[in-house]
């Protein structure tokens, strides 16, 4: 369903979040509400909440859709995670006056099911499919060819453009740099990165890959993805249109 520019959803999973060793929520009953543009975010009923673990604050948090949420600390026996959940009890939102929701960074760990999920909830709507090409795809930077496959792995998640996962072995590493640099997706997993120098000018964190990704992703283990946004790459010698998107 949807009220106004939120959408909400029951969701069908079992979610668990951690504190400080506790559970502080547990339920089979969630609710999916897209907050953010790209994901969503969990509100749970609040008979699943042990509410003795909120402590009010003299904080709200504003929504011009959801309304004034009263927001709370989170204690449980060994911590205390500051402004860490909020309960919008006069939203205009009637099926979330009763829902609390946690900030997820705040909290220690979060669960569907009994697998550990990082990084947000994921969207039961974004899919990830990796399969096999014989194309060829090659990725120039400042006229200089640093990698160039025919066996790649194309990687695609919805919502954004198709991923092309080259063998190491295809990649010319002479002109690659590592950084310290790591991102994370509740998808695929950790990234590290590389930056790319090939006339003096480095185009930072532009190549990464997944030393040990997620279930969904393992076909990618071991390769490394350039941006499409920001590099040129030849698809069985055409070179694709840079593509726009959030990381642009």
């Amino acid at each position: 369903m949807s009220r106004g520019r939120v959408r909400i959803e029951d969701g069908q999973k079992r979610v668990r979040v951690y504190l400080g060793g506790q559970v502080i929520a547990d339920t089979t009953s969630p609710k999916l509400v897209w907050e953010k543009p790209y994901y969503p975010v969990y509100y749970f009923p609040q008979d699943d909440v042990r509410t003795e673990t909120l402590l009010p604050t003299e904080h709200t948090k504003r929504s011009p859709s959801r309304g004034t949420a009263e927001v709370f600390d989170v204690k449980s026996s060994r911590h205390t995670a500051e402004q860490a959940a909020y309960r919008h009890t006069d939203s205009p939102i009637e099926d979330l006056r009763e829902m609390i929701a946690f900030e997820w960074r705040a909290m220690d760990a979060w669960f569907e099911e009994d697998e550990e999920v990082y990084v947000h909830a994921r969207d039961p709507y974004t899919r990830v499919d990796v399969l096999q090409s014989s194309r060829t795809i090659r990725v120039e930077v400042d006229g200089v060819t640093v990698a160039e496959s025919n066996k790649p792995r194309f990687l695609f998640e919805t919502g954004l453009p198709a991923r092309y996962y080259l063998p190491k072995t295809d990649v010319n590493f002479e002109y690659l740099t590592a950084t310290d640099t790591a991102t994370h997706c509740p998808y695929k997993g950790t990234a590290r990165y590389w930056s790319i120098n090939t006339t003096g000018d480095a185009h930072d964190d532009v190549v990464w890959g997944y030393d040990t990704p997620l279930r969904e992703s393992q076909e990618v283990a071991g390769y490394v993805a350039f941006y499409n946004e920001k590099l040129d790459i030849y698809v069985d010698g055409v070179l694709e249109e840079k593509p726009k998107t959030i990381f642009s």
